[in-house]
């Protein structure tokens, strides 16, 4: 069972993961999980913070020469700012934050204690995780990218960082829509036959715990609810050159919490950052008089970013669902069970 957990705060001393269940053999470049986490800072409208951090991991544990031993990964990004006992308290919840229901419910009159892990900057940890994942997807030529499809109400990319201009000279922040496709898969991974196994739920659940992320949806799946099944459901088609086959994909990827084979397409909307620089009305909960909201350092507009941190959980779920289905405790192991499938599916 493929599985990761993670510890950190925005302004802590550093972030640390725990990566378990890769097979032994998995050769790992921490040149390309800083890569990662360079593309993660990366982005117009983010904030001086990406001046600050220059992301990189240190794996502590679970490599020999390189590859993965079968024992658990041990993963560490420091903080350059860190500072966390020497910032002040805060009582003013922002709107559209943590700040609140946090404090609320850990009964805290200090919105710190909060905020600081509800940051995004946990995600930095996520993205390192998801760099590996990555790089065993790629062992079986499964390919992650992503794309940003809207910025605000602007889709055209020559205009998007004007729209980032206009926000922030307004003390304002913004959200927008992305779409993640990961191509190769073979059909089968994930299940029907109980909740929990169904790929699409296990992907809509990933996604949806990135911070600023308020739905998510598979291939063009709000669209295709305002049209008739003729319209949506893509027709199958058979060739001995080919075997089974679609020349749509309406579905994403996905039919009955299973690959189908074709590409999935994941697309998710990032509500606007909650920090802004003029900040929304709100209630000091010590003294409960009506206030401005606490102002932090925070992005205009992470989208980009936000669609990288995107592909890393992605990768998570599709490599543990890859695992889930083929196993084996080294890599050799896992692909000849994975050929021995691929080799079914073509004399089906």
């Amino acid at each position: 069972m493929l599985r990761y957990l993670s510890a950190g705060e925005s302004h802590g001393k550093c972030l640390v993961g725990i990566l378990e269940g890769l097979p032994l053999g998995l050769k790992i470049d921490k040149r390309e999980i800083d890569q990662e986490l360079a593309r993660r800072q990366k982005g117009y409208g983010r904030s001086n913070r990406m001046k600050i951090e220059k992301d990189k991991v240190e794996i502590l544990a679970g490599l020999s020469k390189g590859s993965t031993t079968g024992a658990p990964l041990a993963l560490l990004i420091k903080n350059k700012d860190y500072k966390i006992n020497l910032l002040a308290s805060i009582s003013c919840p922002r709107p559209g934050h943590a700040d609140l229901a946090g404090a609320l419910k850990y009964n805290t009159k200090d919105i710190r204690d909060i905020l600081e892990r509800a940051s995004a900057r946990e995600t930095a940890m996520r993205v390192a995780i998801g760099a590996i994942c990555k790089s065993f997807l790629s062992a079986f030529k499964i390919k992650i990218k992503s794309r940003i499809i809207q910025l605000g109400q602007v889709s055209a990319p020559t205009k998007m960082n004007d729209e980032i201009n206009r926000a922030r000279k307004e003390g304002d922040s913004l959200g927008g829509v992305f779409e993640v496709v990961a191509g190769g898969l073979p059909a089968g991974l994930g299940s029907h036959v109980h909740w929990e196994r169904r790929l699409d739920a296990r992907l809509s659940a990933q996604l949806m715990s990135i911070p600023a992320v308020k739905g998510v949806e598979i291939g063009p799946g709000f669209g295709n609810a305002s049209l008739r099944g003729s319209q949506v459901h893509d027709a199958i088609f058979y060739s001995k050159a080919k075997g089974f086959f679609r020349k749509t994909n309406n579905a994403g990827g996905l039919e009955g919490g299973m690959t189908n084979g074709q590409p999935l397409v994941l697309r998710c909307a990032m509500k606007p950052i909650a920090t802004l620089k003029k900040p929304l009305p709100s209630v000091n909960i010590k003294s409960k008089h009506a206030a401005k909201a606490a102002v932090e350092r925070a992005d205009v507009c992470a989208l980009t970013a936000c669609s990288v941190v995107a592909e890393a959980a992605a990768s998570f779920c599709l490599a543990q669902a890859m695992l889930e289905k083929f196993s084996g405790d080294s890599l050799g192991e896992t692909r000849r069970n994975y050929q021995g499938y691929l080799k079914q599916l073509k004399e089906f």
